[in-house]
């Protein structure tokens, strides 16, 4: 691929970002190819070690703040027609409940989502509660003399401890993945596929 057709790749992956960061990410992708190229390497292997324009596409995504990307799909282009204006207003009863029901929906998912990240870390809380009910609840059959059950106990109150400990880290990773759908689901909704200015 050549540097032309991978910036025009580029450009339309990311056409709906404000036009000052498609032109900021296009000039800093080809500054790098011109770099590669003043090294000795040819223009296809400089195109080609950049990586797929997927790829960049998602990291340019990563740093570009949301609120941006928002306020540059939510600014208006033109001003509406007035046959636009009657439409809308007749549609109402119709695309308002809908609208609604679609909001309602996608807001029972994400708090469906978050009350599973609740629960799990509910889970993690029992665990160390029951390492700790296990531990100390072991010295006293340890002093009425049957250390038997005592030892059993105490390994009960480590497994605990430790399943404890390997779920939290469970409970902040699925917390992590849930954030990050979140944004991209977000970016999803304001960047569309093939999205044309």
């Amino acid at each position: 691929m050549t540097k032309a057709e991978f910036l025009a790749e580029l450009r339309a992956a990311i056409s709906g970002l404000p036009e000052a960061d498609i032109e900021k990410s296009l000039d800093f992708y080809s500054e790098m190819i011109d770099d590669r190229v003043e090294d000795g390497i040819p223009e296809e292997e400089a195109v080609s070690a950049l990586g797929s324009v997927e790829d960049i596409k998602t990291q340019i995504l990563k740093d570009i703040p949301i609120t941006k990307i928002i306020k540059e799909k939510v600014k208006p282009r033109r001003s509406f027609r007035g046959w636009e204006i009657a439409l809308i207003i007749l549609g109402f009863p119709l695309w308002f409940p809908l609208l609604i029901a679609a909001g309602a929906v996608i807001f029972s998912v994400y708090v469906t989502l978050w009350s599973v990240i609740v629960a799990l870390f509910a889970a993690d809380v029992a665990f160390f509660a029951a390492a700790v009910a296990g531990l100390l609840g072991s010295l006293p059959i340890f002093i009425l003399g049957n250390a038997a059950a005592g030892m059993l106990l105490i390994g009960a109150g480590l497994l605990c401890a430790g399943l404890g400990i390997l779920w939290f880290f469970l409970c902040v990773a699925v917390t992590k993945a849930i954030v990050w759908l979140t944004k991209v689901f977000i970016k999803s909704i304001f960047i569309g596929k093939g999205d044309k200015k």
